[in-house]
């Protein structure tokens, strides 16, 4: 129930802003006739404009644009035969297991006090996200984004030893569509829809106990592997607006999970809602504040290989969670006439609420950094 509130307070804030945008559309303000061809294209950096050829006609281009923060994705557009290629380094950290919003200790996890003859204690999951974007009309920008991540999780047994298990691997590609259907220079809106291909791996295999004493290479739980093995329906919708010195903006983007993939599960439906302020500073600074709110389900189906009685990661019924973050972040914009316009960025937060269904691992913090190049 607290999921479907929170997605329908994200929707109504995109609502509201955009009735607000059409009651400015339709209000005649000669500001946004204006600035109209300034903001066409109210982007996450700076379009095009920078070359001899083009420098005369965005002569209006005093500074960049009001930019969204680094860590949102797929939240601008690009004007007809416009580029963009991107890399982004994350990094999560996961310490401590809870169940509901409570803590949980390892003896309430392990036996003869728990359940399990295994426990997970902490995690790092890093990604390294290439991006690209191209923009066949002025209304439609195409997206691909491609991963690579490595996971860490490390355990602790019911006789007090310790041990760790890694994986790595190319994740799922994902290719998208985005398609505006509003804008009127200080507001725009886009609907998205994309698809996620499986290239990600779900056999991942490290050295795990099947005793006290003894190890085997054996397939990793759920979240030590890299992807879904399934073909996954993104929808999303994201609003950006801007005046002459703030912006902010709402996404809502889902992944919507179909059939099962060969080892007879499919991870469950996921919902990720974000809004944001960016204010400049400086020509060539931005600073932002973002909310993010996401949720997760659980997972449907059960690899047999598996043995859920062992490990809290292994039971597909104990994967379900909810959290909201608040990050804070700056980028950097530099304008290089030659090779398109360049942006640095990093946000990073941490929760200050997560509700999970335990034992399971809770997040602690996070960071992202990137860099973009548009032409």
């Amino acid at each position: 129930m607290r999921t479907g509130y929170i997605i329908a307070f994200a929707l109504a804030f995109i609502a509201f802003a955009a009735n607000e945008a059409a009651a400015d559309d339709m209000g005649g303000n000669a500001a946004d006739e204006a600035s109209q061809q300034h903001h066409q294209h109210h982007e996450d950096q700076p379009q095009e404009g920078d070359s001899a050829d083009t420098a005369g006609g965005h002569s209006d281009h005093a500074h960049h644009e009001i930019l969204e923060p680094i860590g949102v994705m797929a939240a601008h557009m690009h004007p007809k035969g416009g580029f963009m290629f991107s890399y982004r380094y994350s990094r999560m950290r996961m310490d401590g297991n809870r169940d509901g919003t409570s803590k949980v200790s390892i003896d309430e996890i392990l036996m003869p006090g728990g359940s399990y003859m295994v426990s997970p204690t902490d995690m790092d999951m890093q990604m390294h996200m290439f991006g690209a974007m191209y923009a066949p009309a002025d209304w439609v920008t195409l997206t691909a984004m491609i991963p690579y991540v490595e996971l860490s999780m490390d355990h602790r047994m019911m006789n007090q030893s310790r041990f760790e298990t890694n994986s790595k691997g190319v994740g799922d590609l994902r290719l998208s569509g985005l398609f505006r259907f509003f804008d009127n220079g200080r507001h725009s809106a886009h609907l998205h829809f994309g698809l996620s291909f499986p290239t990600g791996g779900i056999g991942h295999k490290d050295q795990v106990p099947v005793t006290m004493e003894e190890f085997r290479n054996k397939r990793l739980p759920y979240p030590m592997q890299i992807g879904s093995g399934t073909w996954d329906i993104l929808p999303g919708v994201t609003y950006i607006g801007s005046n002459d010195w703030l912006g902010w903006g709402a996404q809502v983007i889902g992944t919507v999970r179909f059939g099962e993939n060969r080892h007879d599960y499919r991870l469950g439906h996921r919902a990720d809602a974000t809004a944001w302020i960016t204010l400049p500073v400086l020509d060539w600074l931005d600073l932002s504040a973002r909310f993010v709110y996401a949720y997760w389900g659980n997972i449907e189906g059960a690899d047999d290989a598996l043995n859920p009685n062992a490990v809290p990661t292994a039971d597909p019924n104990l994967r379900k969670g909810q959290r909201i973050d608040l990050l804070a972040g700056l980028s950097v914009t530099l304008p290089w006439d030659r090779f398109g316009e360049h942006r640095f960025g990093v946000e990073a937060g941490g929760p200050p609420w997560q509700k999970l269904d335990g034992p399971q691992l809770g997040s602690k913090w996070r960071v992202v950094t990137g860099w973009q190049l548009t032409f």
